[in-house]
Order: structure tokens, then sequence, then C-alpha cells
């Protein structure tokens, strides 16, 4: 069963998200009280390359099972601590196609609009860790494990403990790209 495990917000731009007992979730906004939440693109490195692009990373999701890997490579990481808003468990996020619908007991609803680019910053807070978040595979393609982006389609309230439905979108699907 996916499931909540805790959510996270910061009213400013900081890397780690202090948890709180529920979020709120607005439509075509993102988390209520986050400083990246808008209609258009809030990520500072966004904001200076075109502050008018529509903001595809409202939402933005971990799973605590990468969070117990971390850990067990000697990682020490909390929900919230990679800047995450939802810590998820039993859900493959990153294997996701774009436009999933994550939906939550509280009427929330999430699209999923693509990956998480991680950057420089992950080695801020723990130094070697962006090598253990983005990697390659056998052939040599880029993989990203740092977690999925989304928007908000439907508000509502999210609180650690809650469900996750996750619709489909209509086939064939898109694998997620980077947002």
């Amino acid at each position: 069963m996916s499931a909540v495990v805790a959510v996270s917000r910061s009213a400013t731009h900081t890397f780690t998200k202090p948890a709180q007992r529920s979020i709120r979730l607005l439509t075509g906004l993102g988390v209520e009280g986050d400083a990246h939440a808008g209609t258009t693109v809030r990520h500072r490195s966004r904001v200076a390359k075109d502050p008018t692009r529509p903001n595809l990373r409202q939402v933005h999701l971990i799973s605590q099972e990468l969070l117990g890997e971390l850990g067990e490579l000697g990682y020490r990481v909390g929900p919230g601590e990679l800047g995450e808003n939802v810590t998820t468990s039993g859900l493959d996020l990153v294997a996701l196609p774009t436009d999933t619908l994550l939906v939550f007991p509280g009427g929330a609803a999430v699209r999923v609009t693509g990956l998480r680019n991680p950057c420089h910053q992950i080695n801020r807070f723990r130094p070697g860790l962006l090598g253990q978040v983005i990697g390659r595979d056998d052939r040599g393609e880029v993989v990203r494990r740092a977690g999925i982006m989304g928007v908000v389609v439907q508000g509502g309230e999210i609180r650690p403990g809650d469900t996750i439905t996750v619709e489909l979108p209509t086939a064939p699907h898109s694998p997620l790209v980077v947002v």
C-alpha cells in the first residue's frame, strides 16, 4: 500500500524543510506557505533564467525507501531533509509515467510533471550524497533518483499516514524527464 510518511514545508528558500502535522495543497499553486508555491517558477535558478515560465515544480515528493537506501550507505537523511514536501512509502515514484495522478484522502490531487534534477546543494548537506542520487545506468544514461515533481490539480490537506491512490494516464505512457 502506498502511503504518506511525512509532510514538510518551508516559507523560505532553505534546503531542508521542517516536518509538519499536515500541509494544505492549493490548486494551481502548490503547498500553502511554502517558498516554492506559485503559478510561475519559484526555484531560484529557474527564476534567474526566466521568471515567467510555468511552475511545474509546485510539490516535491521523495520515497522513504530511497532515504533508507541512503542510510545503508552511511548517509543519514530524514524526511524533509532533501527539500521534499511529501515523503512516501510503497511507491516507486521515479518509475511513474508523466501525468500520473496521485490522489490523497483529503481530496488533494497532484499531477506528476517530471523528475527532480538534484544539484550541488546536496553535497553541501552531506558530502558525496549527490553521487548517490544521480548516476549512470549500464548504457551510460543519466539516472536521477532524488524524487519527482508535480502540480496541484485539486487542493486539500495531506497528513502522514494518508494513503495514496495512483491513477495512471491514458497509454501510451511517457517516461519522466527533468522539469
